[in-house]
């Protein structure tokens, strides 16, 4: 049944969450984001603020319990995702969580069995936006078959030097970041939009800071996350893709993805589409028709979801438990350096 008015409760308020799901949210009519909690009271208060929130709370589960909000927004770091979901779900309201999904699969399919036990709620995952504008010719593209039987695909997300004295990001804390890698899960989730899952994986990966420093404590810490790692994957469609995804190589070029077929090839660049086929000598701009242009509308997609007026496309906790499965296979081969099936993942 649609709301008069939908009330949101925000927890966790990162430079996503203020930058896009806040704003997005008060543009949208009969929208209210009636409270926040983030990571301390006094950062709470200031994004209350900033964007006229009229309550701030010190603990999330006490903002997820209030009977102030119809729908949750997730925003903190992966450590919290499954928490706050199941919290949520169990309260009777819709969520919009953070990419990445969870922590590990394990977490992931938690909340999709928690979703799936609340059929009326909406629960959402934000999506991976690197080719949101072109997703949708890329898809048509290949359906016309304008690579040819697709053969490979390479995926590079590379450029920085190594910076030894850097203190511990969250995303190299497992115990935050889980087994989530770099960029690996975003480009993946995007590959799944176009060309299907992947079968079976073997990884490589490389940590060469193994301890840095808590940049609150001053202490030092385990770096729990590679920061250079290559996937080979067999995908269900027959194509072999390998992803390079490294802190490690300064200058290098990227990111960037190929789709190379037997008569054509595919590349998206900083969001741009190119391509070629056989007889051609380089890469050319793709055009993308007005009517095939995608953009950001999370936040517009998650409202009209709990208003009954669309699905949630864009991205469910089914594709986010697949994107999972796919990290945690690759997490075990890193682990147990073996090739390992997705299939094989209980």
């Amino acid at each position: 049944m649609a709301l008069d008015t939908i009330r949101v409760g925000v927890v966790g308020a990162g430079a996503n969450t203020r930058g896009r799901h806040i704003p997005g949210l008060l543009a949208i009519e009969g929208v209210e984001v009636v409270s926040v909690c983030n990571r301390s009271l006094d950062s709470s208060e200031r994004v209350a603020a900033h964007f006229g929130i009229p309550r701030v709370y010190r603990h999330w589960w006490e903002l997820v319990a209030a009977d102030d909000s119809d729908a949750i927004v997730v925003g903190t770091w992966p450590n919290l995702h499954a928490r706050v979901t199941l919290a949520a779900l169990a309260a009777g309201k819709h969520v919009l969580c953070e990419a990445r999904m969870a922590r590990d699969l394990a977490e992931a399919r938690a909340m999709l069995e928690a979703s799936r036990a609340r059929p009326r709620l909406v629960a959402q995952v934000v999506p991976s936006p690197l080719t949101l504008g072109v997703d949708r010719t890329i898809k048509r593209l290949l359906r016309e078959g304008f690579p040819g039987e697709l053969l490979a695909i390479e995926v590079s997300e590379k450029g920085a030097f190594l910076d030894r004295e850097a203190p511990l990001h969250w995303r190299q804390d497992a115990d935050i970041s889980g087994k989530n890698i770099m960029g690996m899960g975003i480009w993946y989730e995007a590959i799944m939009r176009w060309v299907g899952e992947a079968t079976r994986v073997v990884a490589v990966g490389r940590t060469v800071i193994r301890m840095r420093r808590d940049a609150e404590t001053g202490e030092l810490r385990a770096v729990g996350v590679p920061d250079h790692l290559d996937v080979v994957a067999e995908m269900a469609c027959g194509a072999q893709a390998h992803f390079g995804l490294s802190r490690l190589s300064g200058l290098a070029p990227g990111p960037e993805v190929a789709l190379y077929g037997s008569d054509g090839t595919l590349q998206i660049r900083k969001g741009r589409l190119f391509g070629a086929q056989r007889g051609d000598d380089r890469l050319e701009a793709v055009p993308v028709p007005a009517s095939e242009a995608g953009g950001w509308r999370v936040e517009e997609e998650f409202v009209a979801a709990i208003r009954g007026e669309e699905p949630v496309r864009l991205t469910t906790f089914e594709d986010g438990v697949k994107y999972m499965a796919f990290t945690e296979a690759v997490h075990r081969s890193l682990v147990e350096r073996c090739e390992v099936a997705l299939s094989s993942l209980v």
